[in-house]
């Protein structure tokens, strides 16, 4: 249990520090730290950084950053899929499914390191056409079309089967699609993801739930630990937040990533 908390701890924490992606570290950790299988730590993993992902969310709404319409949109489509990915996770081999999250999380880092340094991803294609959803000038709200619910809706769908199958909350999925398919300033669109994750994690919790496959003894603990890093890391994330940072969590992944390759293939 003191371990479970221990690791939720250093979950919460990565999570306030580097943003809605950070939580893709909680099943590799709940694999190395508890000795659990991907299937197994999925859910863990969803539990802890959904409720993690909710109190970042409730902060963001009060601070007006979240684009509520928007996180219902792609949360509703991210539901349905979602108990699709946790019944193919259970059917599918531990080891394919650890060599698939670790190829998930090389992305991650990849992308996370090239960010770091200087190279961001813009919110143009490159025509130079702007993204499907625009802000109206006056209200500050988006001017829905059919082409900017199919781009949400799409993100939505890709955010639930990944959150399903391998236990994450979408954030890396999330955060660069709305970069791009939106002209929403980075704080709504990380404050946005964070309510999306929780409530796609809500879903996919009831639904492993239901079916036995939540361990509680460690993900009670593990994602209380969550929330008390989530809310420790956002005291110090202003001093230490930054390219540096964003470096580090990029390295920790990749390093994470080829252990988890090198014990599937062992």
């Amino acid at each position: 249990m003191v371990i479970s908390a221990g690791l939720g701890l250093i979950v919460g924490v990565i999570l306030a520090l580097t943003g809605a992606g950070g939580g893709i570290l909680a099943v590799p950790l709940l694999v190395f730290g508890v000795g659990l299988s991907v299937a197994e730590a999925g859910p863990i993993g969803l539990l802890a950084v959904g409720a993690a992902a909710a109190l970042g969310a409730v902060l963001g709404l009060r601070a007006g950053n979240v684009r509520y319409k928007a996180a219902l949109l792609i949360a509703g489509a991210g539901m349905v899929l979602s108990p699709f990915g946790i019944w193919l996770a259970n059917k599918t081999d531990n080891r394919w499914l650890s060599i698939l999250f670790a190829l998930v999380l090389l992305f991650v880092a990849y992308r996370t390191f090239r960010q770091a340094n200087g190279q961001p991803i813009g919110n143009e294609y490159a025509d130079g056409r702007p993204p499907p959803c625009i802000r109206d000038a006056d209200s500050g709200r988006f001017i829905w079309t059919t082409r900017c619910a199919r781009a949400l809706a799409l993100t939505g769908t890709v955010t639930g089967l990944l959150s399903g199958l391998l236990g994450v909350g979408g954030g890396f999925v999330m955060v660069p699609a709305l970069q791009r398919y939106t002209d929403l300033a980075m704080q709504s669109v990380v404050a946005t993801s964070l309510a999306v994750i929780a409530l796609v994690s809500v879903t996919g919790v009831a639904s492993s739930a239901i079916a036995g496959h939540l361990n509680w003894t460690v993900a009670l603990p593990f994602s209380a630990g969550a929330i008390a890093g989530m809310m420790g890391g956002r005291l110090i994330s202003a001093r230490l937040a930054g390219p540096q940072l964003q470096k580090g969590f990029a390295i920790t992944s990749a390093v994470v990533a080829i252990g988890m390759i090198v014990k599937s293939l062992a």
